[in-house]
């Protein structure tokens, strides 16, 4: 499957300009550099292409505010259209808010745990880690990014992987962070447990999931 390659700072960039309220929307691609002063969309909030003055090209309709709304959602977890496409009707299945348990599918995605768990500094480098075997769920080895945990599961770091410089530097990171309450970490033992899947309320992402359920309803 193709992925993204290109420069990665533009899209939050766009995301950025076309919000109305005039909030600067971080996508946290570049990990820790999105909280520094070279973060692009510190440096320049405009759209790619577009010219200093800052405004809008055109006015957007609902279609396109549904349409943006999804782009930034599946840039955020760095999922692509299909797949993001197949999370939305195993969403629609469930009995419940369409929107949230969506949301949730999405956040329960081991690559998105661990960055969460603060065990990588942006998704693209925990969809990595977790390819490269470095990752072990309830004492199994688990190399697919994509795959959904569930309330009681163990995740944990393999041995041989914690000597390694990239786990040194993160894990040193993460006792300086606390994950978000739906998840228990355990620093003595380096793992880490689901308590229960994340409430929309500890989900900090930025986005209207509702007009992502508007999109695929029309």
């Amino acid at each position: 499957m193709s992925r993204y390659v290109g420069p990665v700072c533009r899209l939050c960039r766009r995301e950025t300009a076309a919000s109305k309220t005039g909030e600067k929307i971080k996508l946290f691609l570049k990990g820790d550099r999105c909280l520094s002063r070279n973060c692009a969309v510190e440096r320049r909030g405009t759209a790619p292409g577009q010219k200093t003055t800052g405004k809008s090209r055109t006015k957007v309709s609902e279609y396109g505010r549904q349409l943006r709304e999804k782009q930034k959602m599946r840039r955020y977890y760095g999922v692509h259209e299909t797949q993001f496409e197949n999370y939305f009707r195993e969403a629609a299945r469930v009995p419940g808010q369409t929107g949230r348990t969506f949301l949730q599918l999405l956040e329960r995605r081991l690559d998105n745990v661990v960055y969460r768990l603060n065990l990588a500094t942006s998704r693209a480098q925990a969809r990595q880690l977790v390819t490269h075997r470095h990752f072990r769920v309830n004492g199994r080895i688990v190399n697919i990014p994509s795959y959904v945990v569930r309330p009681g599961d163990v995740i944990s770091i393999a041995p041989g992987s914690l000597k390694s410089t990239v786990f040194e530097a993160n894990l040193e990171i993460a006792q300086s962070r606390r994950p978000p309450e739906w998840l228990e970490w355990n620093d003595q033992d380096k793992t880490a447990k689901v308590l229960q899947a994340p409430p929309r309320e500890q989900i900090d992402t930025p986005v209207d999931e509702q007009l992502i359920v508007e999109y695929y309803s029309r």
